[in-house]
């Protein structure tokens, strides 16, 4: 990072009295012209506020601090707004003996009264008079105002009396807080200080515990509105949890009980300690460089640091590549600890409000009400009491005498349900250092920490909480390396703590039978789990391999045997942790990348699972792990993908440990099918050549009666050349649509261009074809919210089968899908495409899976060069990961068998690695002039 450079004197960007002279003379040069002057004066103040934009710029990009620039830029737009006041009230519209009518003060209020202001930021101002407004007044304040907005200010503004003031203030925090922060800029002296000596008397006075109630009522509201969580991987810096706004809070409300002028006043107040004010003005400043070059870099006021802009705001405060870690996953890591830092600061100024009485104590950092009265104290377990509703210690001294009480702490308040008192966090977090190795492997303090996590009432609360603290990364390490840790992707919505709390809280919700409708066959499976320890233990340390040597998977299983030896499990306990964290991709993997029905898929993953207790682990750990990665990313598609691949595994299972899994699999397909013929001939006697041309494996992927209504397709097709159904599913989130036509070259890419052009998104697709040279394919589709496809209008899925039907008879589809320009917020990401040609996944197939930059119709262009090399395609598995979409198809020659030859594999492999590249070089950049950053490909 560049070298933090010193602060500069004002008077050295913006000469206030040289630009007053600038004025005079413009005035006095244009006398009698008012238009005249006005153009001339406004051109002075233009190049006047640019220059100082300009080099405030320039010393934000070579190393000054956030709030210098935003000083830097208040006190450059002081001297502008100043100098305009002046020319309008001596050349423009000058009382030279004012009456008592005509007197005005100028005044900052909001952010830009508290002296730091954003580059783009609205500006704020009071216009404030004595009485009722003049004509004189009146004019002075319209010429203003006019002329801000010529100079390119957006201008909040009023125009009231002290009395108005004070009305307003009375009724409206809003407006209350405003004033607490306002400043004279020019003009009356004497009003400005009238309406601060009456403020504080007749608002302020006697109102401290309602003003608090008020503003953390407003905080909670916003958080709401922004996100609840610090950890959102697009924080807006300026109103998101641990952001901006959340210090403006602290400093509204010290400002309110112990007035200081700017946010260095904070050293000499008595509720704060060195430490804290030391981070208070760290996490301060930090953020106002985030936001200044926010909005530098858009040329616009942006709160938000979205994926497009994070790399260039990495650029921007000099981070670099270091090792494996990317420049912009190091600045995100530095901006959620200092969020994780703020909410730190947060709970400690409550505690320092709790002291002075003012704070209501039953209800928690966000619930005040004016009151006062000391709380009576429960005594609990030794070194705890139950102070108002909530869970104390009776000094630091409690941890500092038994370390193993930090834990403690966490324990009793889940036990009981307690919230932790702010005094009981803060001697928490600043004792957080004493935990060392002899604590950590200290049998006790790992008998505790074990209750907390595999048998606690609520583990992600308090999980959370000890995170909070820097408790948890202190007992686990592993777990500290990946606090704040966030991965450059779409797919991932929280940082990686944030994700794996929210996925143990998951696995103790379907303990407890709360995800029973959405995960029945979860809920069912974890009474029969043996080890639920090693289950929790799992979820907890399955992503601490992230960045780590040797890949996630190996770096993770590293570090979970090192933490499980530490909590004393035995060995037999400790690789089972190892291995659960080591394969916690492999079940997803094999669910939705790869062909459930074909034997060699489910040969090969219970040969990697081994036993019925651990698929029982994989199974809900997998779940888990998925429906914390962020909103909408589980739905009943996966569910259902993952239920199949169980219900084969534990079929082989049970057909003992020595057994062949995969004529264990191909037995049960052809005992299924024998079973299903015999039915369905008995139930339709005309479905008898249908069901008797179809594979074994197609019985075992339909029920009868969608199996009768194929066999009513099939025959229906051999009458028009093609028929098709579609049936929304809403147990799997999408829509099934199903088409009979003769088997033929190309079909498949014929039909995935209909269902493409139609503007529906594909999920999954299966192909059969009869011994009679009938084709059976079977579409999963979902509109582009990820809904099931024709949900909410149920007539555009008629519509979509009967476009199946058409080119099921070979009709040119009418429409071509779009060509995508504007790839949205993808458009942040720089892509590296992969294809791989797998001849071992399968027994009959080739299995052909491409990655790389998701667009509309990529399935389609991937298919379509796959017909071009003259492969016939049996199924085909779709996933994404944000940005990223991995297709994977199994694929035969026309005669049946598998893609061999060396030549033609390599051919094949250029060519979809090219359709790939040309989708990634159609990416345009995200924003003119912007950085843009590798994605991570950690999951």
């Amino acid at each position: 990072m560049p070298p933090r450079l010193r602060p500069t004197r004002l008077e050295y960007v913006v000469d206030g009295v040289r630009l007053r002279a600038q004025l005079s003379a413009a005035a006095l040069d244009a006398a009698g012209d008012e238009q005249e002057q006005r153009r001339r004066a406004l051109e002075i103040l233009k190049q006047a506020l640019f220059r100082g934009r300009m080099i405030a710029k320039e010393r934000l990009e070579n190393g000054a601090g956030g709030i210098e620039t935003a000083r830097l830029l208040s006190g450059v737009t002081d001297e502008v707004v100043t100098a305009l006041y002046d020319f309008t009230t001596v050349h423009v519209f000058r009382a030279r003996n004012p009456t008592e009518g005509e007197r005005l003060a100028l005044m900052a209020v909001g952010g830009y009264g508290r002296g730091t202001l954003a580059p783009f930021s609205d500006l704020d101002l009071l216009f404030l008079r004595p009485y009722k407004q003049t004509a004189h007044t009146e004019s002075v304040i319209e010429y203003m105002l006019y002329a801000l907005w010529d100079l390119g200010f957006k201008v909040g503004h009023a125009s009231r009396t002290v009395e108005e003031c004070l009305k307003l203030s009375r009724e409206d925090y809003t407006i209350r807080t405003s004033i607490l922060e306002a400043r004279q800029l020019s003009g009356d002296a004497a009003l400005a200080e009238e309406l601060f000596q009456r403020f504080r008397a007749e608002v302020v006075k006697g109102t401290a515990a309602q003003f608090v109630a008020a503003k953390l009522k407003e905080r909670d509201i916003r958080q709401e509105r922004a996100g609840a969580s610090r950890y959102l991987v697009e924080p807006n810096v300026k109103e998101g949890k641990g952001g901006l706004r959340d210090l403006n809070t602290l400093f509204w409300i010290a400002q309110y009980l112990h007035p200081v002028s700017h946010v260095d006043g904070f050293v000499q107040l008595d509720m704060f300690d060195r430490k804290e004010v030391t981070a208070f003005i760290k996490a301060f400043d930090f953020l106002w460089a985030v936001r200044s070059h926010l909005h530098f870099a858009t040329g616009r006021p942006e709160e938000r640091l979205t994926f497009d802009l994070q790399p260039e705001i990495a650029r921007r405060m000099g981070y670099g590549d270091r090792g494996d870690a990317p420049a912009v996953e190091r600045f995100m890591r530095r901006y959620f600890l200092i969020a994780k830092e703020v909410g730190a600061l947060t709970r400690v100024f409550a505690a320092k409000l709790e002291a002075e009485q003012i704070k209501q104590q039953p209800k928690g950092l966000s619930r005040l009400i004016p009151g006062r009265g000391r709380a009576k104290r429960k005594k609990l377990d030794p070194g705890f009491h139950e102070e108002g509703g909530r869970l104390n210690v009776d000094g630091p001294q409690v941890f500092e005498t038994d370390p193993v009480n930090l834990l403690r702490l966490f324990r009793l308040a889940d036990q009981r349900d307690l919230d932790l008192h702010p005094d009981a966090f803060t001697a928490a977090s600043r004792c957080a250092s004493i935990i060392g190795s002899k604590v950590r492997r200290d049998p006790a303090a790992a008998k505790v920490f074990l209750d907390i996590l595999a048998h606690g009432r609520d583990p992600q609360r308090a999980l959370s909480m000890m995170n909070d603290a820097d408790v948890l990364g202190r007992f686990i390490p592993e777990w500290g390396r990946i606090v704040a840790q966030m991965q450059f992707n779409m797919y991932h919505s929280y940082t990686v703590d944030e994700h794996t709390l929210r996925a143990v809280g998951v696995i103790a919700d379907i303990a407890n039978g709360r995800f029973a409708e959405d995960h029945p066959l979860s809920t069912s499976i974890m009474p029969l789990i043996d080890d639920r320890e090693a289950l929790f233990l799992a979820m907890l340390l399955h992503d601490t391999g992230k960045g780590g040597a040797g890949g996630q998977e190996k770096a993770g299983a590293r570090a979970a045997r090192s933490a499980c030896e530490r909590l004393g499990l035995d060995r037999k306990r400790i690789e089972m942790v190892a291995w659960l964290v080591e394969h916690h991709l492999v079940m997803s993997d094999y669910a939705q990348k790869r062909d459930v029905s074909d034997p060699r898929t489910v040969a090969d993953f219970a040969r990697i699972v081994e036993t019925p207790e651990r698929l029982r682990l994989l199974l809900v750990l997998t779940v888990a792990d998925i429906r914390a990665v962020g909103p909408g990313v589980w739905n009943g598609w996966k569910g259902q993908l993952m239920r199949e691949l169980y219900g084969a595994t534990e079929a082989v299972f049970r057909g003992g440990r020595g057994s062949d899994a995969a004529a264990a699999i191909r037995r049960y397909h052809e005992n299924a099918a024998y079973d299903a013929r015999v039915r369905l001939i008995a139930a339709d006697p005309a479905a008898t050549d249908w069901v008797q041309a179809m594979e074994d494996a197609y019985f075992t992927s339909f029920s009868d009666a969608e199996i009768l209504v194929h066999a009513g397709l099939a025959r229906r097709a051999a009458e028009s050349g093609a028929a098709a159904e579609g049936h929304i599913r809403n147990g799997l989130n999408a829509s099934e649509v199903v088409i009979a036509a003769p088997d033929r070259s190309r079909l498949f890419v014929d039909l995935a261009a209909a269902v493409t052009a139609a503007g529906a998104n594909i999920v999954g697709a299966r192909v059969f074809t009869s011994r009679q040279g009938q084709a059976l394919d079977v579409f999963y589709v979902q509109d582009a919210t990820g809904a099931a496809y024709g949900a909410d209008n149920p007539r555009v899925l008629a519509k979509l089968a009967d476009s199946l039907a058409a080119a099921g008879r070979g009709e040119l589809t009418k429409s071509e899908p779009r060509r995508v320009t504007d790839f949205g917020r993808a458009a942040a990401f720089t892509i590296t495409p992969t294809v791989m040609l797998d001849n071992e996944a399968s027994e009959v197939s080739t299995v052909v899976e491409a990655s790389g930059r998701d667009r509309p119709g990529l399935l389609v262009a991937l298919a379509r060069n796959l017909a071009d090399a003259g492969l016939s395609i049996l199924s085909a598995h779709i996933d994404g990961y944000g940005e990223r979409a991995v297709d994977a198809f199994y694929v035969t020659e026309r005669d049946g068998g598998k893609l061999t030859d060396p030549k033609r594999m390599a051919a094949l492999k250029s060519q979809l690695t090219k359709v790939l590249e040309e989708v990634e070089a159609a990416a345009p950049k995200p924003r003119a002039n912007l950085q843009k950053a590798r994605a991570s490909v950690a999951r």
